[in-house]
């Protein structure tokens, strides 16, 4: 009994420390570069699953379960080709982009939703595909000017437009680059070399400058040391002793000298104007080139615009159009056939069910004669059963039964004459015969003999009907 209960305890020991061990095992903790999704039965309403950055929880055992969601950004190349800008010109941006996924609590769950299981290969392709998408659509609202000048605008757009969409699956954007941006039809390119243009023409103009006023003070100074040397040498030859004369003639000498100074720095100046003057003009032709030349391409431009717009508006009357007349005609047209097509239908089976009629009405109608004439054989059969076998002696027995109609039929076909009065011219006759007795005489003639209508019908009416006997026969052959 003792070692019993030193068993029982010892199992129940075993099951607490396993049930601890169970329950610290349930214990997670999240490192700080993943998001620990708790799934399962979480608490609250709508709430599918329960994210965690930077802490710990219990997961309970049956009723949840948990996977970690990894916070390692993600480079993505999209290397964007052929998108169209909004003066229809298509360019290549290739870029880098690089996300992962956010820690903002509802993006969290956005995440959790949308990306738990997936790997980083899955989430990549899944992003670029967005990042594609959003690309072009900031393209489309941008000029070439402003995306190639403005890249402070054009990455802000990008921000804006890509980041809104990857929230929607959990994920924020941590960098844009985009490394170059080029055209097929050298736009960018002729935008670059009018620039550079602009700019050499700018120095170009800057060193003229400088080069004309370094050209004027040094005309000065020639000037001023030419004076000065004049001067020294004239007082030094012509001495103290003709200071006065000396004086005057100094005068007289440094005033030519400086009106020639004067006249060849107003020279120089009037050349050095020139100079200026022929390259503003040529500056300012190059302007004004450059000008005309994105004023027409403008204009070009905004001609192709046009004439796509009017394009699509032809197509969008085309379809008006289509849609109020040909489709309305089209349904009618289909009313019609589905309504002939009905009557058609209607007619076939009134017809079939007049031919059903007539058919087992005839059918009724041959099946009724068939009866009488199998009733008529039958009878026949029994007649000449009744005959002893013998078809003259039946054809007599039913002549013999039809007699009396016979008979009345050729009574009623002078029955109904009217004679209101008959007049009658005699004028004798040698054999004794009235012409009134011949007169009744031929009308009784008129009347068909039983035997010529036994001969119509291809019968042969029995000699005792035609008042013949063996007798009669005898005498008319002895008399003949």
């Amino acid at each position: 009994m003792g070692q019993l209960v030193v068993v029982v305890i010892a199992l129940a020991i075993l099951f607490v420390f396993v049930l601890i061990y169970s329950l610290f095992k349930r214990f997670k903790r999240c490192p700080a570069d993943h998001i620990l999704v708790i799934y399962g039965k979480v608490g609250g309403s709508g709430n599918s699953a329960k994210c965690i950055h930077g802490g710990a929880a219990f997961i309970w055992p049956i009723i949840q379960d948990y996977e970690y969601l990894d916070l390692t950004p993600i480079p993505i190349e999209v290397d964007l080709r052929n998108a169209l800008s909004r003066q229809n010109i298509r360019v290549n941006v290739p870029s880098r982009f690089m996300v992962g996924i956010s820690t903002i609590p509802e993006v969290m769950a956005n995440a959790a939703e949308r990306l738990l299981g997936l790997a980083q290969d899955e989430i990549r392709h899944l992003a670029a595909d967005i990042i594609f998408g959003q690309l072009r659509v900031v393209i489309a609202t941008m000029d070439i000017e402003d995306i190639n000048s403005d890249r402070e605008k054009f990455l802000k757009n990008i921000t804006e437009g890509v980041e809104h969409e990857l929230i929607k699956i959990g994920l924020k954007l941590i960098n844009v680059n985009v490394t170059d941006i080029t055209d097929e039809s050298g736009y960018i390119d002729a935008l670059g070399r009018e620039a550079a243009s602009g700019a050499i023409n700018e120095a170009k103009i800057a060193v003229a400058l400088k080069e004309r006023n370094g050209s004027i003070g040094e005309a000065e100074a020639n000037r001023e040391k030419r004076i000065q040397v004049s001067a020294a040498d004239a007082n030094a030859v012509i001495g103290e002793a003709q200071a006065q004369q000396n004086e005057r003639i100094n005068v007289a000498a440094a005033n030519a000298a400086a009106v020639e100074g004067e006249n060849n720095a107003k020279i120089t100046v009037a050349n050095s104007d020139a100079n200026r003057r022929k390259q503003e003009a040529e500056a300012e032709k190059i302007a004004l080139t450059a000008e005309k030349t994105n004023e027409a391409n403008a204009l070009e431009a905004a001609y192709k615009a046009e004439q796509i717009a009017e394009l699509g508006r032809a197509e969008k009357v085309k379809a008006t159009q289509y849609a109020d007349t040909i489709v309305p005609a089209e349904i009618e047209k289909q009313r019609i056939e589905i309504s002939a097509e009905a009557n058609a239908e209607k007619i076939r089976r009134l017809a079939k069910g007049d031919a059903d009629g007539i058919y087992l009405k005839m059918e009724a109608e041959a099946k009724g004669l068939f009866e009488i004439l199998t009733k008529q054989a039958e009878g026949f059969k029994k007649i000449v059963q009744a005959a002893g076998d013998d078809s003259n002696d039946a054809v007599k027995l039913m002549i013999a039964d039809k007699l009396p109609e016979l008979v009345r039929m050729q009574v009623e076909a002078i029955k109904n004459i009217k004679i209101d009065k008959i007049t009658v011219w005699d004028s004798g006759n040698k054999d004794g015969v009235s012409s009134t007795a011949n007169f009744m005489k031929s009308m009784a003639g008129a009347i068909p003999p039983l035997d010529d209508l036994f001969k119509q019908a291809g019968m042969q009416l029995p000699d005792y009907l035609k008042g013949k006997n063996e007798n009669s026969e005898n005498i008319e052959e002895t008399e003949g």
